[in-house]
């Protein structure tokens, strides 16, 4: 996604405010990785943004949960015969 970010032209702007020790830690960290404060900001916050995005879609389980969730799957429970044949009605209208 951030290639087609690259690509695609700049039109929108986004200000921020910020305090000037915040910006000076930027500039600093922008310097550092040889890029301009607005780049390093854009690609940070894009950086970011995907990784919130996606993790709804990544389930994060310990060993003894996953373990659970493998059961619950292998066996899952009764469903109502009833309930069964009304979803079946609905899902073919």
């Amino acid at each position: 996604m951030a290639a087609t970010l690259d690509r695609d032209t700049k039109s929108d702007r986004l200000e921020v405010r910020l305090t000037p020790a915040a910006r000076a830690l930027l500039a600093q960290a922008a310097q550092l990785r040889h890029t301009s404060l607005t780049e390093f900001v854009l690609s940070s916050a894009v950086r970011e943004a995907e990784e919130v995005v996606a993790m709804p879609k990544v389930l994060l389980a310990n060993a003894a949960a996953w373990a659970h969730l493998g059961e619950l799957l292998d066996a899952p429970p009764d469903l109502d015969p009833d309930v069964v044949a009304r979803v079946r009605r609905i899902l073919a209208k």
